[in-house]
């Protein structure tokens, strides 16, 4: 009876590690300096992989830190990019978790706003360009053209960045059309000179940003994870949401950490974005 017991129990917690799959989303505070940047992806990736994470994403430009906020254009430069990158490659292997790390990024001398993707083995899968800039952002990066589906341990996503992701759907349509259980969405809301003190995440008196989120999830049937800086004053949490639309987990505003939760790729069908007949349209 012993051995049947036991042999249950351990059938089910095999189960249950083939099907669920523990993400972290990263709330740093905005970066003092690269050097501070890389000590918080250390920080947060280690926090994770003890929590079993398995990827862990981080907020828009992370590094050298979103423009107009602190970081200077020199911080950007190619073979500081480089140097970095190479540092977070080394973060994910000593830590044995897969990084979404947005940085600044050069490309055959194009200046872009990317999201740069590395297994836990410190091996780069690729990157991710912000194909939709903010109109304010015109005069900083050119805008990319393409988009990707990666995969880390079974897991299929996309990625959208910020604006693209909050006022453009069809990324992430495109993402759940293409196959993705779930579209990280990092991104850059808020402040720390001035703004609202937010204390309910999708209070009807928030920005619109968490309604957003929600939408993203629930018109494609995934999951939808949008990473954001713990500003003092934040528009929006770092918040992981379900496939029906309803919000799992968030991060306390203005509270620097990492927020663990756990996705079923089963739930994450596709089903609403697979049924979307682009023919109607284009």
């Amino acid at each position: 009876m012993f051995f049947n017991n036991t042999l249950s129990s351990f059938l089910v917690t095999l189960n249950l590690n083939l099907v669920y799959m523990k993400i972290a989303l990263a709330s740093p505070p905005y970066p003092r300096s690269i050097t501070d940047g890389l000590l918080w992806v250390e920080k947060l990736a280690k926090e994770a992989a003890e929590q079993q994470a398995e990827i862990i994403c981080f907020p828009e430009t992370y590094l050298p830190g979103y423009p107009g906020m602190g970081a200077s254009p020199a911080d950007s430069a190619p073979e500081k990019m480089q140097r970095t990158l190479n540092n977070v490659c080394k973060i994910a292997a000593e830590n044995g978790i897969a990084i979404i790390i947005p940085m600044d990024w050069y490309h055959n001398g194009v200046f872009l706003n990317v999201v740069q993707v590395v297994s836990n083995k410190g091996d780069l899968l690729g990157y991710q360009t912000k194909n939709q800039l903010d109109p304010t952002e015109d005069e900083i990066w050119t805008a990319g053209t393409t988009r990707r589906i990666f995969e880390v341990n079974g897991l299929k996503f996309g990625i959208t960045i910020c604006h693209e992701g909050f006022r453009y759907p069809e990324s992430v349509r495109w993402a759940a059309m293409n196959g993705a259980h779930i579209v990280f969405h990092p991104y850059c809301t808020g402040s720390d000179v001035e703004g609202s003190q937010l204390t309910e995440w999708g209070h009807k008196d928030n920005p619109y940003y968490e309604k957003a989120q929600m939408m993203r999830a629930i018109e494609n049937t995934i999951y939808f994870a949008s990473s954001n800086y713990a500003f003092k004053y934040p528009d929006a949490a770092s918040a992981l949401i379900a496939p029906d639309g309803n919000c799992i987990a968030w991060q306390p505003y203005g509270q620097p950490g990492v927020l663990v939760a756990d996705v079923d790729p089963a739930k994450a069908t596709g089903l609403l974005g697979k049924r979307f007949k682009a023919g109607l349209y284009y």
